[in-house]
């Protein structure tokens, strides 16, 4: 496929996407325009701040200020002056992720997956500026940069990780950037390309085997207490467009809910709040914004959570094993070589939650709101740990394996050449 039709295709699809996006924001305040303002109410404010939670989902920083009524019904201290809200709603950067990954796909089927890449990031960059510019407004200015760049970036991660998906399956394109990376890449020794692979799927499986978990156990907290979160809807009264509004954000929270579980089980937890804490081993919270998803939060520490504890590491430890078994033996690798990527499995998994875990958190509002969510450091360091000591075992027991397999291999019986000599 040509060039130019690939970077118009993927151009195309990133401006549906980023349409899509705001679709999403923008019908439930649509609903509440008409219902709740019976029209009344000028409607470019409702496009901005669909734009606002749009941007807000990439992880683009938005400065708020509040009316002094508003201010007043708040009830937070510094509410009355100008504060910046970070907490990303990233269920518009997964849908924004996942047009991503189709992108990088079929530029990797058509043969130029920079060129649809580049096309893709571009045309995201510029409208999410654009959308930036138009969505300021006294109440709400987003950063002009951030509202450049960060959708960018998202965009930019998905259709990489497109791309690398299509290349373990369809093998390497043959454009040219993609045939000088493949030239490098082959000029390395086998043994170390082998053993980054191995530590990047050991570690990539692991973190998202312990964010499959907390999703799991998001949605069961979800069930067990739908009846706190039915009455927290009813106790609102915000009517069926205030619902649907309501409901639209905690859909695009859901993601960061799942991080947020995915911490608990690590052990740091997170927070709601300054002086807060949600763990394993206890829940400190006072009161906490009022969005009826958090009724499903654990109200004390949970018995036995220490035990939580052991999941990375029997996640680290299984997927050792797992990816050691298609990974061919090299008799001539070091002992040292394992133990590397035992580590470098631990170093993957820590940098891949350590990073969602900095951008499931940040400010939902003014005063004790200011911290929200986990704290990173603690996250990668605890993920880090757990499964870097797992995958330490699973490569050193694989390897063990292996190379016992290799001495217990039948051998070919020695026979004696009967052709004579001279």
């Amino acid at each position: 496929m040509r060039r130019t039709t690939i970077a118009l295709l993927a151009a195309l699809e990133a401006s549906v996407s980023t349409l899509i996006g705001y679709g999403v924001a923008l019908v439930p305040l649509m609903l509440l325009w008409a219902i709740a303002f019976e029209l009344a109410a000028p409607i470019d404010v409702f496009f901005r701040v669909a734009g606002d939670l749009w941007l807000l989902g990439h992880g683009v920083d938005v400065t708020v200020r509040l009316d002094a009524v508003t201010a007043a019904t708040v009830g937070l201290p510094g509410a009355d002056e100008a504060f910046t809200v970070t907490l990303p709603l990233l269920g518009f950067a997964v849908l924004t992720f996942a047009f991503a990954l189709r992108i990088g796909r079929r530029a990797t089927q058509g043969g130029n997956p920079v060129v649809g890449a580049a096309a893709a990031v571009v045309t995201v960059g510029i409208l999410g500026g654009v959308m930036g510019a138009l969505a300021a407004t006294e109440a709400a200015v987003p950063s002009p940069w951030q509202s450049a760049v960060l959708p960018a970036l998202v965009m930019a991660a998905g259709t990489l990780v497109g791309i690398a998906r299509a290349f373990a399956r369809l093998g390497w394109a043959t454009d040219a950037t993609t045939s000088v990376v493949r030239g490098w890449v082959d000029r390395l020794p086998r043994v170390a390309v082998d053993g980054v692979r191995t530590a990047v799927r050991v570690g990539v499986g692991a973190a998202f085997g312990v964010i499959a978990v907390a999703a799991l156990l998001v949605v069961v907290r979800i069930v067990l207490d739908h009846a706190t979160i039915v009455g927290l809807y009813q106790t609102l009264g915000a009517g069926v467009d205030g619902d649907a509004t309501i409901t639209m954000v905690q859909l695009a929270l859901v993601p960061n809910l799942v991080m947020w579980g995915a911490a608990w089980i690590l052990g740091p937890g997170f927070a709601l709040g300054a002086g807060t804490t949600v763990s394993p081993a206890v829940t400190l919270i006072g009161p906490v914004p009022g969005l009826p998803l958090l009724g499903a939060l654990p109200p004390e520490g949970a018995p036995l959570g220490v035990l939580w504890l052991a999941l990375p590491v029997l996640l680290g430890f299984a997927g050792a094993i797992a990816v050691a078994a298609s990974v061919p033996v090299h008799e001539e690798a070091p002992w040292w070589t394992t133990l590397v990527v035992g580590l470098g499995s631990g170093v993957v998994a820590g940098a891949l939650l350590g990073v969602f875990a900095a951008w499931s958190g940040g400010a939902a509002g003014p005063g004790r709101l200011a911290e929200v969510g986990p704290d990173a450091l603690l996250v990668a360091a605890a993920a880090a740990a757990s499964v870097g000591v797992g995958a330490l075992a699973g490569v050193f027991a694989a390897r063990a394996r292996a190379r016992n397999a290799m001495v217990d291999a039948p051998r070919e019986p020695w026979v004696e050449d009967p052709s004579p000599v001279g």
